[in-house]
């Protein structure tokens, strides 16, 4: 297939949250310790709340920078492209990305919210996920149909709650939760608590997919505070592999059989070993501790309950069949450092030459529009939904390579330690 022919969703992009998105949405008595943008003495932009500053690390928002410009440092608004803080904008690059459909995950709260659950008052945590829920699904997603997958943040403090908050939005047409790749991190009952029951049995009911993104623990794989962070950054699907092992030997699936889990930015590529692992330990060790998936393998319950997601995967492309074509989504993951915007079609159809076209639409859209309750066309047709055609509505629109960078910051080339990425990281 062509790039041009290639019919593009994304499950795991990123939003950097604009300065104005809780004006009006919380409650008169909530005004002055709502969550807000300050400009920092050395130019930054960061969100406080709670006490809390919550920077953007460059990595976080570096779309059409050149990647002399990548750096863990604290960024500001004037230092991204609109894009990635402005909705209007953000549909004017994925069409000239080529890409129709996006889920983004949250960039200040964390990636599971964790910033607001850690709020003393949890009034008004409670206000303020309900408030980014309904910005998000009502004025980013809303603002353009079709284009984008909601996806709701979680209340982790409180199961009943949480689960309460799935079903609020299920009714607004929301089928994605983001969620902690482990909570026992965050100081939360584990997977094997039946804490989280309330939430599953509404994830369950409501047809709504887990989400889980990697570094939603607040823990990464690393090896020693000093190592460079390229350890780091090449172990970061570990993180995934250990919440996929988490939930695949909990209780959560044998109980609940009908949840569905994302394992979202993990890669593919480490799927079929993992699955020939699960089914090994399963065979030489299930009769002492007690596993029992009523007669299946490890692996067949993974194909049923997981889906997994790449940017640029040949070795997971080449795999397709061990890892299951009715589990894999394609990702852009806009507009973080690993993308492949705005040439993601070119770089999909070269990984993907020998591809049957039926298996690469499984691929590229079809797998995330049933996963995720999605259908896109039912606001455009089928044939304006291409790379080709989408590129075509915005043609002329800049998405060239230039620099941002405001001179803030010396940059040596010589990259950084986990210490010093430690110090800036978004929460």
């Amino acid at each position: 297939m062509k790039a041009d022919d290639l019919i593009l969703i994304s499950v795991d992009d990123h939003l950097v949250e604009p300065p104005n998105m809780f004006e009006g949405r919380l409650p008169a008595r909530f005004a002055d310790v709502a969550p807000r943008v300050r400009r920092l003495d050395d130019g930054s932009d960061v969100w406080t709340f709670n006490g809390s500053v919550i920077p953007n690390i460059g990595l976080n928002a570096v779309a059409g920078r050149p990647k002399e410009e990548y750096g863990v440092e604290p960024t500001a608004f004037d230092e991204m492209r609109p894009g990635c803080f402005d909705i209007h904008e953000r549909v004017k690059d994925m069409s000239a990305g080529g890409v129709l459909g996006s889920m983004c995950f949250p960039s200040f709260p964390g990636f599971s919210a964790r910033v607001f659950s850690a709020a003393d008052d949890k009034d008004l945590a409670l206000a303020v996920v309900r408030a980014y829920n309904d910005w998000h699904i009502d004025e980013w997603c809303g603002a353009y149909p079709g284009r984008f997958i909601p996806m709701a943040l979680p209340i982790l403090w409180d199961p009943h709650l949480a689960a309460a908050e799935v079903r609020r939005l299920a009714a607004k047409g929301c089928h994605s939760i983001t969620f902690t790749e482990n909570p026992a991190t965050l100081g939360l009952p584990s997977f094997h608590d039946e804490h989280w029951d309330p939430l599953w049995q509404a994830l369950v009911d409501e047809n709504v997919v887990l989400s889980i993104h990697l570094g939603s623990s607040g823990k990464l794989s690393v090896t020693a505070a000093d190592a460079p962070v390229d350890v780091m950054i090449t172990l970061q699907p570990m993180n995934i592999c250990q919440a996929a092992a988490d939930l695949l030997w909990s209780r959560v699936i044998k109980k609940f059989p009908g949840i569905r889990i994302a394992l979202s930015e993990g890669g593919t590529g480490w799927i079929p070993y993992f699955l020939d692992r699960i089914d090994r330990t399963y065979d030489m060790h299930h009769l002492w501790t007690g596993q029992d998936f009523g007669g299946k393998l490890p692996s067949e319950v993974f194909r049923e309950h997981f889906l997994t997601c790449f940017i640029a995967d040949p070795v997971g492309i080449k795999l397709r069949d061990m890892i299951g074509l009715d589990n894999i989504a394609w990702e852009c993951d806009y507009p973080h450092s690993d993308s492949s915007w705005p040439n993601a079609g070119e770089e999909l159809a070269v990984v993907a030459a020998d591809v049957p076209d039926d298996e690469l639409n499984k691929i590229t859209f079809e797998n995330a529009m049933r996963w995720y309750s999605f259908d896109p066309f039912a606001h455009r047709p089928r044939e304006r939904s291409t790379v080709g055609a989408l590129r075509a509505e915005v043609a002329g629109h800049d998405v060239s390579t230039r620099s941002f960078d405001k001179g803030r910051f010396e940059r040596t080339g010589a990259g950084t330690d986990l210490s010093a990425l430690a110090s800036n990281a978004t929460a």
